[in-house]
């Protein structure tokens, strides 16, 4: 339990850091939205630049490890965009919702906590779920936005109109052109790198404190409906998801114990920033998205620890 609130500390410390800056008056109104474009356009494509331009194929190719948090993750990702979508919600925040039930926070709290329970041994594992949570399942989410969003009665016309908008963002752009360094063999120059290094490491805090700074703002009652809403997407983060994952893990995949627990912590985690970004970076509704990333986060103290009681 102490591993763990050691790890998750600084998560509230910089909230609680953005929400007193708007209580204060120390950021103007507009501050979440521009600080959240900044790390949209700025931070976080360079952080996942950085990633898979040094990834070494030979140490993340765990062919088992792979199919079970990756299938864990979209399977919680498709369940969650049927139920919502089902019930009316448009494609767009679904798709949100959906990224809000399947995005671990694998890089802010999976490197320490798993460094910590499980040394250097479980970093390569940690790596594999960022890049599947951070580059597979996102993007898939920015794919169903961008359709919701267009309007063309065309197919035609919807596919060069949602080709163009991705091909423009750079959550895809950025991790597309760096798989050319591990695909060539070639390493970024000295330079690119400490840039990238310098960009990238300021993704998390400042998407966490444009989260402080948007729970801050006056915003009208939520309704009972999307309160309960919010309960659901908590549950399938912290509860169904890692569940799925021993199963794969257990009785289909066959994996050994160390990458059995690694697999199941990692699905465990809280819903990191990812899906917030997005919310309000299209400008769909980002209150239960807000409150799912701060409950989810201070549940999992309890279910995570449980858990790591668990299985060690």
């Amino acid at each position: 339990m102490l591993s763990i609130l050691t790890v998750v500390a600084p998560i509230f410390a910089l909230i609680l850091a953005g929400w007193l800056a708007s209580r204060l008056g120390v950021l103007g109104t507009q501050a979440t939205t521009e600080l959240n474009r900044f790390v949209v356009y700025l931070a976080l494509p360079a952080l996942l630049f950085d990633i898979v331009a040094h990834v070494r194929w030979a140490e993340i190719w765990l062919p088992g490890f792979i199919a079970v948090f990756g299938i864990s993750c979209l399977l919680m990702f498709a369940l969650t965009l049927w139920l919502r979508w089902r019930r009316g919600r448009p494609l767009a925040d679904a798709a949100i919702d959906a990224l809000n039930a399947s995005y671990s926070n694998t890089g802010f709290m999976g490197f320490p906590l798993v460094l910590v329970c499980f040394g250097r041994e479980g970093l390569a594992p940690t790596l594999i779920a960022s890049i599947i949570v951070v580059c597979g399942v996102f993007a898939i989410a920015i794919v169903l936005i961008e359709i919701s969003l267009q309007t063309q009665a065309s197919r035609g016309r919807l596919a060069l109109k949602v080709g163009g908008s991705l091909a423009r963002n750079p959550l895809l752009v950025a991790p597309l052109l760096a798989a050319l360094f591990p695909i060539t063999g070639s390493q970024p120059p000295a330079g690119v790198d400490s840039f990238l290094k310098l960009l990238g490491g300021a993704a998390s805090p400042c998407a966490l404190i444009a989260l402080g700074l948007f729970l801050a703002g006056d915003r009208k009652p939520a309704e009972a409906p999307r309160q309960d809403g919010a309960a659901l997407l908590v549950g399938f983060k912290l509860l169904l998801q890692p569940l799925v994952a021993w199963l794969l893990a257990s009785y289909v995949f066959g994996l050994d114990a160390t990458l059995t627990h690694l697999a199941v912590l990692l699905a465990a985690l809280p819903t990191g920033t990812g899906p917030f970004m997005l919310a309000e970076l299209y400008r769909r509704e980002a209150e239960v998205t807000s409150r799912v990333i701060l409950i989810s986060t201070v549940v999992s103290l309890a279910t995570v620890s449980a858990y790591l009681a668990l299985a060690t």
